[in-house]
C-alpha cells in the first residue's frame, strides 16, 4: 500500500495518454453521475474496496483503520435508500490518513462532508442512516457502475471525473 499523498495528475490529461488503450482491462474510467462531497476535490491512491448493501459496517471498520493514502471505493449496489457514508466516518477517514472514498451509492451530511479533509464521491445524497447488521465484505473486486474496480488498483479524481488503473500512473 502506498504511504503517502500521490502526485495526481488530471483524469483528462490521464485520459489522453491512455486512450490508446491494448484493450486490456488496465485503465478504465468510471460513467459520471458521481458528485464531489468532500472537503478534497481531487484525489488518489490505491485502492481498497468494500462491498455492502445498507450496512455500512465494513465501511466504518475500514475508515477507523489507517488509509495511509489509500482510496476507500464502496460498493453499495447503487442503493439510494440509505447513506453508507457521513460526518463521523468522513472525519475518522480524513484523521486515519485516507485521501478519498467514493461509494457506488449515498452519502450524508453534506456540511461536515465538505469540511472533511478527504475525498469524496458519491452517486447522491439521502438523510437515511444505515442499519449495521455486520454484513458485507472488505477486499473484494467490485462493480461500480459498470467498471470493475480491484484492490491493489489505483484510482484518481478531479473536477472531470474518476480513473482507475492497474497500475499507478
Amino acid at each position: 500500500m502506498t504511504t503517502g499523498p500521490v502526485s495526481l495528475h488530471s483524469t483528462c490529461d490521464l485520459c489522453d495518454a491512455h486512450r490508446q488503450s491494448d484493450g486490456s482491462d488496465g485503465f478504465r474510467v468510471l460513467p459520471p453521475g458521481f458528485h464531489s462531497y468532500g472537503g478534497v476535490q481531487a484525489f488518489g491512491g490505491q485502492v481498497r474496496t468494500v462491498r455492502c448493501f445498507e450496512d455500512n459496517t465494513q465501511v466504518k471498520a475500514a475508515v477507523e483503520s489507517p488509509g495511509h493514502g489509500c482510496v476507500l471505493v464502496v460498493d453499495g449496489g447503487a442503493s439510494l435508500r440509505r447513506a453508507l457514508v457521513g460526518g463521523n466516518l468522513a472525519a475518522s477517514a480524513a484523521r486515519n490518513g485516507w485521501a478519498g472514498i467514493v461509494v457506488n451509492g449515498c452519502v450524508r451530511d453534506v456540511a461536515e462532508l465538505a469540511a472533511a479533509q478527504v475525498g469524496i464521491r458519491a452517486l447522491g445524497l439521502v438523510p437515511m442512516p444505515t442499519e449495521r447488521r455486520g454484513e458485507g465484505q472488505a477486499g473484494v473486486a467490485v462493480l461500480v457502475q459498470g467498471v470493475w474496480v480491484r484492490p491493489g488498483d489505483w484510482l484518481y479524481a478531479d473536477a472531470d471525473g474518476i480513473v482507475v488503473s492497474e497500475r499507478a500512473l
